[in-house]
């Protein structure tokens, strides 16, 4: 008989708490005992768990967040702290550890693995959409879903005054929710790591300018910039002062921020979590270890970790193509 312990890492994701149930009923289904760890690694290091049961898990498929915490966790960038979560492994018998993050969590699911000889199963749980090996990442149609309805709103004022919007949406640094947000919603530009260089600023400025200045003088219409974070130098308020400074472009700006992470997942969210969960507990019956799972083309794809850390993950061609062509050629 196993013992599976299962824990969520890093920033949340809407579904995470599908993954859970769909992890938890199947242990039960199994004859498996689940252990849930409270606040990610934290609760590994700290031996705080609690046994996870259909009663706690069934109604929470619709939830967002995860009902078992997450946290940052400093004290696996230690060997201390790795050994001391490796510790509580053993002290509970567990033969099978299953964390549902991105990759810092999967990076601290390696680290375990150096000192311990159970299976480590990783369940790709970030709106980032970062992760080698997966089509989706559990998350990421719920935050591009959130952000695409706030951008709909805000593009009606936009419309109403004639007005530049800089919205600025998460991704870490990765270009996959600027991409599909701004391509939903029809923005004039897009910005982030596929398609901007440092060393080109002031030319992709000048640009920018030049195609806010023809549609308003022109069209008289409204002009909105989806930028990714961590992207331009100053973020979206140098943005919006290079503008009025270079250009006389008045702009207004909103950060979506952690609005993205938050809400209840999407129906593909959901779907996507109890997939993967349901198939993390058939891996540890098979003896799968070291491993993170995802879809792709809609197969079930089992990736070494390591790879799934290491290997980029670039957003479609298609759809840097797409804006960069027939979606935008008017404003030249």
């Amino acid at each position: 008989m196993k013992k599976i312990a299962l824990l969520t890492s890093g920033g949340d994701a809407p579904g995470m708490n599908a993954a859970i149930r769909a992890i938890v009923l199947s242990c039960e289904y199994n004859n498996l005992s689940c252990l849930g760890f409270y606040h990610g690694y934290n609760g590994l290091i700290e031996d705080d768990f609690i046994p996870l049961s259909s009663q706690l898990v069934n109604a929470e498929i619709k939830n967002g967040g995860t009902l078992l915490k997450s946290a940052r966790c400093p004290a696996m960038m230690t060997e201390t702290g790795v050994k001391q979560a490796c510790n509580t492994l053993l002290k509970n018998d567990i033969d099978c550890l299953i964390v549902i993050g991105g990759d810092g969590s999967f990076h601290g699911l390696l680290a375990i693995k150096a000192h311990w000889q159970g299976q480590v199963i990783g369940l790709p749980g970030t709106i980032d959409n970062d992760l080698y090996g997966c089509d989706k990442t559990i998350g990421f149609a719920t935050a591009v879903n959130t952000a695409t309805q706030a951008i709909d709103k805000i593009r009606d004022t936009a419309n109403a005054f004639d007005r530049a919007f800089i919205v600025e949406v998460m991704g870490r640094h990765s270009g996959h929710i600027a991409f599909q947000v701004g391509l939903s919603c029809g923005a004039e530009s897009i910005f982030s790591f596929e398609n901007y260089n440092n060393e080109n600023h002031r030319e992709i400025l000048k640009d920018l300018i030049a195609k806010i200045q023809t549609q308003q003088l022109n069209r008289k219409a409204s002009y909105l910039v989806v930028l990714a974070e961590n992207l331009w130098p100053g973020g979206a308020s140098a943005l919006q002062e290079q503008l009025k400074a270079q250009g006389d472009i008045e702009s207004a700006i909103c950060i979506l921020g952690h609005t993205q992470r938050r809400g209840a997942p999407v129906p593909e969210d959901r779907v996507l979590a109890t997939q993967l969960g349901l198939k993390a507990v058939d891996s540890a019956l098979s003896g799968d270890d070291n491993i993170m799972l995802g879809l792709s083309a809609n197969q079930l794809a089992k990736t070494d970790l390591n790879e799934a850390v290491s290997k980029n993950k670039p957003v479609d061609d298609e759809f840097i193509t797409a804006h960069k062509g027939p979606l935008t050629h008017y404003l030249k």
